[in-house]
């Protein structure tokens, strides 16, 4: 695992306690958690879709139309999504970007 020993985890695993706190520690294991179970998802659904895209077209190197958001966009959204604190942040840069389009 990255070359990485016991030791090393262990002094990993406390600082991150000393930073987080042990209340904070639930709530990023759940929005890991989450996230890696969304990535997951998206993989399938990518995998699938590519599958039905090349057993009607047989172009396997289809670019996406132009409004649509890359693979590396949905996920980054919902890995963001998952991870607390960060959901405010982006939901606070969203209307910050919306109040600069009302400005213009």
């Amino acid at each position: 695992m990255f070359g990485l020993g016991p030791t090393e985890l262990i002094i990993i695993a406390v600082i991150v306690l000393l930073i987080f706190g042990a209340k904070r520690l639930p709530d990023i294991g759940k929005g890991v958690g989450g996230a890696i179970k969304e990535f997951r998802n998206v993989k399938k659904e990518l995998s699938s879709s590519e599958t039905a895209a090349n057993d009607q077209e047989g172009d396997a190197n289809q670019k996406p139309k132009n409004g649509s958001p890359t693979l590396e966009a949905k996920v980054v959204d919902k890995v963001m999504e998952q991870i607390p604190g960060v959901k405010k942040a982006m939901d606070v840069k969203n209307k910050a970007d919306k109040v600069k389009e009302l400005l213009k």
